[in-house]
């Protein structure tokens, strides 16, 4: 006779695998609610947030059981596993098997990871694609393809040592950025913005962001918040890794943008920023109201 001790571990395990491969939470709790009541749990309550997972189930003549499980990683992009785990739970309620058969396929789905050099000929793909998209020549989607390897690599070597997703983001951009503007340096002829619009898309989280709109509008705005600020935070530290890589780079260089022999002209409106800070500070010395019409 099956019990909830046999089941609640792989639940858990299955909830887990569904926020890591980029579900959002309405789906994490379908799945697990149907499937409890398919092994015939008589009561089932699954409260799931981007950080923990808490199932209760309660077989016939035995009391109810809780476990929970605290998610140390979420909003990953897995859409191979996703449908996989998506299949295995339809089957799983058409015809019931034993917990010990379910965790074996479970496992079987689990150990896959995507092959690293998957990943990166997708990367290159869609940094290509999105230079060329928005404007870019063929030059500047090769530049941008060489970022999406250096993206990658770092994504492989530099995000398992990293504290967290949003220094990762941060240090991932900054490397990226400065190497981009080293190579627009090297090359005249390339224009850094399309460049960096290629490989920004490969940091953006999009399917984060997608998932924390959904959730509030299907009405779980706990998860649907807590997954909204993860994207800003993520989204800022992006934007501030590429400044801070345009800031290094331009603070290089000689400012004097009456002669472009001395910066990429690609970058005249930094360089308008820069003089009109400088012409304010000037007026600002000399007493002058500038801010007055």
């Amino acid at each position: 006779m099956q019990t909830s001790k046999d089941f609640l571990h792989i639940f858990l395990d299955m909830g887990d695998a569904l926020l890591n491969s980029g579900a959002e939470i309405f789906r994490v709790e379908d799945t697990l609610n149907r499937m409890g009541y398919a092994c015939g749990a008589a009561q089932m309550n699954v409260f799931v947030i981007t950080s923990s997972i808490v199932i209760t189930m309660e077989f016939p003549e035995e009391g109810a059981r809780t476990q929970t499980r605290r998610i140390r990683e979420s909003g990953g992009n897995d859409f191979t596993k996703l449908e996989q785990l998506n299949d295995l739970s339809r089957r799983f309620c058409n015809h019931p098997v034993p917990a010990a058969e379910l965790r074996k396929e479970f496992d079987k789905i689990n150990i896959n990871k995507t092959k690293p050099l998957w990943k990166l000929l997708g990367s290159l793909l869609a940094a290509c694609s999105f230079a060329f998209f928005y404007g870019g020549s063929i030059p500047d989607a090769v530049a941008a393809g060489f970022g999406a390897v250096l993206i990658w690599g770092l994504q492989q070597y530099l995000r398992p040592v990293c504290m967290n997703e949003v220094t990762f983001q941060f240090v991932a951009s900054f490397f990226t950025g400065c190497a981009i503007c080293g190579l627009t340096l090297l090359c005249p002829f390339l224009r850094m913005d399309k460049i960096m619009i290629g490989d920004i898309m490969l940091l953006i989280p999009g399917l984060m962001s997608t998932n924390a709109i959904r959730d509030v509008l299907i009405g779980d705005t706990l998860s649907g918040i807590i997954r909204l600020i993860a994207a800003l935070l993520l989204a800022a530290a992006l934007a501030l890794g590429f400044m801070g890589a345009m800031l290094f780079y331009l603070g290089g260089l000689d400012f004097d943008c009456s002669n472009h022999d001395t910066i990429n002209y690609r970058s005249h409106w930094l360089c308008r920023i820069w003089n009109s800070f400088s012409y304010k500070k000037e007026i600002f010395a000399s007493g002058s109201s500038w801010w007055l019409p």
